[in-house]
């Protein structure tokens, strides 16, 4: 009887203790039923918003136009062009780059010079090299009423150059909204992007020129030079003002003239879906671009990818090839 006793308590305590684990169950499913009302609501809301929603017949934009791969172009790199390109020395390439590239790479193996005590902050990079600052290196720019940091090409070509773009190592994320784009991001001594108010505010005192830098993974370099560059400020979209084309690169920039800054958010180009989305930077986009020097650094050149989201610049290596270097840098036309 004793343990008949002892065998009902038991089943007693297993029995509140099931009971106790079937509240806790019931209390976690009115919380998940609730939050899936809640979810189901939203999804209705948003289905409302858009008009490709379920409310609404689906609008399939047709993909955006690729532009032609273009046969390599054999030009020569210059020790100036892949100087600027690489101010900082990289991590040692594997065996087999190595041996795909020419001899004679102008690549330097050290690291040039920077300045060890900032000074400044300057009007730009020519009034520092009008100072007789010949160091190439970070330098304070006094640009509106903001000091920024920007890389000073003080060698190349009489110096007084403004590196306002560089890609040399897929570091940084270039796919990112307008107020990046907008205020600049990335660090000026590697990968990085001045900003467009920056740039604005820098063209906006006087004509200035445009030097493009493009290094492929074989080590040809190639330029591309604009004797015109401003941008038109925000309230235009930093609208892009081109001069003449020179150079051995190709123009693949003029397409691009007279058009608005785009970005993943804030979509002004000429196509009916986002070039920003399918291209994957921030770009002065057509209907879509001949050039993309703020695509995805796909390593190794040639990639595959649904749409033409590399770094390329058409005329040169072709939109499917991804350039393993590029800069832009400005100046202005009266030193």
């Amino acid at each position: 009887l004793a343990l008949l006793g002892e065998r009902v308590l038991n089943a007693s305590a297993e029995a509140q203790r099931a009971a106790a684990r079937f509240h806790q169950l019931d209390v976690k499913f009115r919380e998940l039923a609730q939050l899936v009302t809640q979810q189901s609501s939203l999804i209705a809301r948003l289905e409302r918003l858009c008009p490709g929603g379920a409310g609404g017949q689906q609008q399939v934009l047709p993909p955006p136009p690729l532009v032609p791969v273009v046969p390599v172009r054999l030009v020569g790199s210059t020790n100036d062009t892949s100087r600027m390109l690489d101010p900082v020395p990289e991590p040692q390439r594997d065996q087999t780059q190595r041996q795909q590239e020419p001899l004679g790479s102008p690549i330097p193996a050290g690291q040039p010079a920077v300045p060890t005590k900032p000074v400044g902050p300057w009007q730009d990079c020519a009034e520092a090299r009008q100072a007789g600052h010949e160091q190439s290196g970070v330098y304070e720019l006094r640009v509106g009423r903001h000091v920024v940091s920007a890389w000073c090409e003080q060698q190349l070509e009489g110096g007084g150059w403004t590196v306002i773009q560089r890609r040399q190592d897929g570091s940084v994320n270039f796919f990112t909204t307008w107020q990046h784009y907008k205020a600049g991001f990335g660090r000026p001594d590697g990968e990085y992007w001045l900003g467009l108010e920056p740039v604005y505010q820098l063209t906006s005192r006087g004509d200035h020129e445009l030097l493009v830098l493009l290094e492929d993974w074989g080590g040809r370099g190639a330029r591309a030079h604009y004797d015109g560059f401003s941008l038109e400020p925000e309230s235009d979209h930093y609208r892009l003002r081109l001069g003449q084309y020179h150079g051995d690169a190709g123009d693949s920039l003029s397409w691009h003239n007279d058009k608005p800054f785009s970005t993943v958010d804030r979509d002004r180009d000429s196509y009916s879906g986002n070039c920003a989305l399918y291209q994957r930077g921030g770009w002065w986009y057509h209907a879509c671009a001949h050039s993309n020097l703020n695509g995805v650094w796909h390593r190794g050149g040639h990639y595959r990818s649904r749409y033409q989201d590399g770094v390329y610049w058409a005329e040169f290596r072709g939109g499917a090839y991804s350039l393993r270097k590029a800069a832009m840098l400005i100046r202005p036309l009266k030193l």
